[in-house]
């Protein structure tokens, strides 16, 4: 045959369907032997045309790692589900922070690890209590579309809620799990995630659950974002920077509960009010507002009131050590970093992330690879860029909350239990907030019991903190084999 003889290339030829490629291997930390399975798990779509069933394909591949305990009896052993935030974040943090077997020596405020860093085994592990499923929603870890597919989809809250649905009820059902005491643990928005799966889950499929764990939560959007004509932020920050400032000596001689217990009591009491009335407020009553505010914060009385006492956050995380020419992080205070330019009231980054996005990434790329046996030549997402291309179409025209999920889900089913974890130094999701959420779900008094919260002296990720770790890792075991308060 001649080349002017050869046949065309047939351009309709599809792409070959994805199948999941998991690799298993067995692990032991002292008298615990357990499995871990990790790859990508294939989601698939029922296709319909004008009404007639035309087949199954898939539409997305996502990346999950998860944890068995060898010998146990499935049916009794819980399974928790966790994932991290962002939106756009993997489930590195979670995974090998606090977690999982083995953990990363991640940098501290006061304790300076230096690049190429270490993994360590964490005896601390939840995995003695429960089986763990890490999930990586879309564009983060090696969670992509379908080759075909696009991301946008699921970068939003349904799309991103329906497919992380999706993986926990294909793992419960081929891991005959129905059986199981089911738990979701979720940091920040990996919060919002998991309270509007709490009530999809048992919606959709009826999987109902034994608890939901909130690590740095984040419910309502509208105690959290600094917005024309919305004052409670300030108030609900107030307590945090508070703990900011007692931390880099602003409130010498004095117990951080003190001044914690203070700065509540002003910001619930007092400051809203104080907002409230504008222009109607007194000279002395400005005065006196502006000095207690200056005084908590460790802020000047002229910053304070230039700002209208309206402290938005960045601008406090820039300005508390201008004087030093250092800004302080916004996911953990405690941090400290450097900027280019000391005139700004932005910063180029956020000091925390940058002392440990370095420690997760090395150690998440090695113990997936050297460890777990997986080889994807893909990059890791840690932090992809999702979050700047997320949809709240779901919202579109009013606050964005889930709280009315997670209460939904809790009126459903009156045995859900709820773990609400806080950083006193989170400046991103402070604890004010969280309290202030919870205390207004809309579900019956005696439900309220359901209800536990438990803070640390550390931010968002309250883990890198070596003694709250020790002290989440307990608490969070307390919870799923229900110990705890």
């Amino acid at each position: 045959m001649t080349d002017q003889e050869q046949p065309e290339a047939d351009v309709t030829t599809k792409p070959a369907e994805p199948s999941d490629d998991f690799v298993t291997t067995s692990h032991s930390l002292g008298d615990l032997h357990y499995t871990v399975t990790t790859g990508r798990i294939v989601l698939r779509e029922e296709v319909f045309e004008k009404d007639t069933f035309t087949g199954i394909k898939s539409k997305a591949e996502l990346s999950i790692t998860a944890y068995t305990r060898d010998g146990a009896d499935a049916a009794q052993r819980p399974v928790t589900f966790a994932f991290n935030g962002g939106p756009g974040s993997s489930s590195a943090w979670l995974h090998l922070g606090v977690l999982g077997p083995r953990r990363v020596e991640a940098p501290d405020a006061e304790v300076d690890l230096a690049p190429p860093y270490t993994l360590t085994d964490n005896h601390e592990t939840l995995l003695r209590d429960s089986d763990l499923v890490f999930i990586d929603p879309i564009s983060t870890g090696y969670s992509r579309p379908s080759e075909g597919n696009e991301a946008k989809p699921y970068l939003g809250y349904k799309g991103d809620i329906e497919s992380v649905a999706e993986v926990i009820r294909l793992w419960t059902t081929r891991n005959n799990r129905w059986l199981s005491p089911k738990f979701l643990a979720g940091e920040s928005y990996g919060t919002t995630r998991a309270a509007g799966l709490a009530a999809y889950l048992q919606r959709r499929f009826a999987m109902y659950l034994n608890g939901v764990m909130l690590i740095s939560p984040v419910l309502d959007f509208g105690t959290l974002r600094f917005t024309d004509h919305n004052d409670q932020p300030y108030s609900l920050f107030l307590p945090t920077y508070a703990a900011i400032a007692h931390y880099h000596g602003m409130h010498e001689g004095r117990e951080l509960s003190d001044v914690l217990d203070e700065a509540e009591r002003y910001a619930s009491d007092t400051l809203p009010w104080v907002l409230s009335r504008g222009a109607r407020l007194s000279a002395d009553e400005r005065a006196e507002a502006v000095a207690t505010i200056a005084r908590l914060t460790g802020l000047s009385q002229e910053y304070v009131d230039s700002v209208d006492m309206r402290i938005e956050h960045i601008r406090f995380y820039t300005q508390l050590l201008r004087h030093k020419r250092m800004s302080v992080g916004r996911l953990d205070g405690r941090f400290t970093g450097h900027e280019a330019d000391y005139g700004r009231e932005r910063f180029g980054s956020d000091p925390f992330t940058d002392a440990i996005a370095g420690a997760y990434a090395a150690g998440i790329n090695h113990y997936v690879r050297a460890e777990l046996e997986y080889h994807n030549d893909l990059h890791y997402e840690l932090i992809s860029d999702a979050g700047s291309k997320w949809s709240y179409t779901d919202f579109e025209g009013r606050n964005i909350s889930v709280a009315d999920r997670l209460a939904e889900a809790m009126r459903m089913n009156p045995h859900l239990r709820v773990h609400v974890g806080c950083g006193y130094y989170d400046g991103g999701t402070p604890h004010a907030a969280a309290e202030y959420t919870m205390a207004r779900l809309a579900i019956p008094e005696h439900l309220r019991n359901n209800i536990e919260f438990k803070y640390y002296e550390a931010g968002h990720m309250m883990y890198v903190h070596a003694q709250s770790r020790l002290a989440q890792s307990r608490h969070l075991s307390e919870f799923v084999t229900g110990g705890g308060s």
